[in-house]
């Protein structure tokens, strides 16, 4: 039969081992331990010599099967799964990086992520790079000095920027580093990390994956023996993905590539709209041909995804007055959900980050991040456009 597409995938990876009763849907098992009268098979299973389960915060076999079908869909080694997608990245950084190490990324990584980079890492006497996103040759130059991690984002939050993967990824290997690429607004759809030279590939389930808005999780896929001394450190330190929400994840990811692919549509067509208005100042959107990354995204990406951001003349006040005029648009602080989510950076990805640490990034404090839903796109460009009309007149009036 040859190798099944993605979207059969999608609906059969890892499902079978995790079936029981005659069911065709993974249960939710609700177990915190799983019992043994076999004291040998008990102790074979306990160090990992026998496949099977001992105690929730380890392992579960609901939760197993998430991990499975993302690490089908990303094409890795191994999966572990976490209770949100902050706790993936955490906990892997945590793993990976000691006193004296020293860690590049780029400035334009999602706000909390960016907090561990300024913030909780430095108190922990690891040395920091972060770059201009998609300056590629100063990313080459910091990684050059050696670094025992490179950590990517791209699309970047919230405003889409494009990192070239696989000669980041090339550069990364030369001295030894382990290559990280947060892929949650890409999907295992769009673009996979691993085939470009990533290591580990992170997503924060919480948005694409799950698709609903109804349970939070993460995951990192990638080499092996990684991603076991990460799962080591994850089962040591409890930040352990709840059953129901990997079984609301496992359920959302069977949709994944007909949400994902309409949600690319919807966002191309928002965006190309958006361009046409008078207010607008800027449109961010990879899809768009005079995006910086557009080519790039063009080469490694399949389409372009479902987010996008849009910063708008009056700032702040235009905001207050646009934004819960929007009908189709839940006004909160998420993405990547089958509904149409809008809000500002500054109450959303970036709100950890000050006024100030928001402007060096490049993030207007005007900026709207727009997280295409699955509805028809004549009627969010319709519902769009009554918003704009709906603003008062003198707004703009100093």
């Amino acid at each position: 039969m040859g190798n099944p597409k993605f979207s059969t995938r999608a609906i059969w990876a890892g499902e079978k081992d995790s079936l029981a009763f005659g069911a065709t849907q993974v249960p939710v098992v609700h177990s915190v331990s799983f019992g043994y009268d076999d004291m040998d098979e008990w102790y074979d299973v306990a160090i990992g010599k026998k496949q099977g389960h001992i105690y929730g915060r380890n392992t579960n076999p609901t939760v197993q099967a998430f991990e499975e079908k993302i690490r089908d869909l990303e094409g890795a080694e191994a999966a572990t799964s976490f209770s949100t997608g902050m706790a993936a990245i955490s906990n892997t950084l945590g793993t990976l990086l000691y006193p004296g190490d020293r860690v590049v990324s780029i400035k334009d990584t999602y706000g909390g992520t960016n907090k561990i980079f300024t913030e909780f890492l430095p108190k922990q006497k690891i040395d920091v790079e972060l770059c201009d996103t998609g300056d590629h040759e100063a990313i080459e130059k910091e990684v050059a000095k050696g670094c025992k991690v490179l950590y990517l984002e791209s699309p970047t939050n919230p405003t889409v920027k494009i990192t070239d993967i696989e000669r980041m990824a090339k550069a990364g290997k030369a001295v030894g580093a382990i290559v990280i690429v947060d892929n949650t607004f890409a999907t295992p759809v769009n673009q996979n990390p691993l085939e470009m030279g990533a290591d580990l590939v992170i997503h924060s389930a919480t948005k694409f994956l799950g698709g609903h808005a109804d349970a939070l999780g993460g995951s990192v896929c990638g080499d092996k023996e990684l991603v076991d001394a990460i799962y080591h450190y994850r089962e040591i330190n409890g930040a352990t993905l709840d059953p129901m929400a990997a079984y609301l994840l496992l359920r959302g990811m069977k949709t994944l590539k007909l949400r994902i692919d309409k949600q690319c549509e919807n966002a191309m067509a928002v965006a190309r709209y958006l361009q046409t208005v008078d207010i607008v100042e800027d449109v961010f959107y990879p899809g768009l041909e005079n995006h910086p990354g557009h080519d790039i995204a063009k080469e490694q990406m399949r389409d372009f995804g479902g987010m996008l951001s849009f910063a708008v003349k009056g700032g702040v006040d235009t905001l207050r007055h646009l934004l819960p005029k929007l009908k189709y648009a839940n006004k909160a602080a998420n993405l990547g959900s089958v509904e149409t989510v809008v809000g500002p950076s500054r109450t959303t990805s970036h709100v950890e980050c000050t006024p100030e640490e928001r402007a060096a990034m490049g993030i207007p404090e005007g900026l709207i991040r727009y997280s295409a839903g699955i509805e028809d796109s004549e009627d969010l460009i319709a519902d769009l456009e009554q918003a704009f009309q709906s603003l008062p007149k003198d707004l703009f009036v100093h």
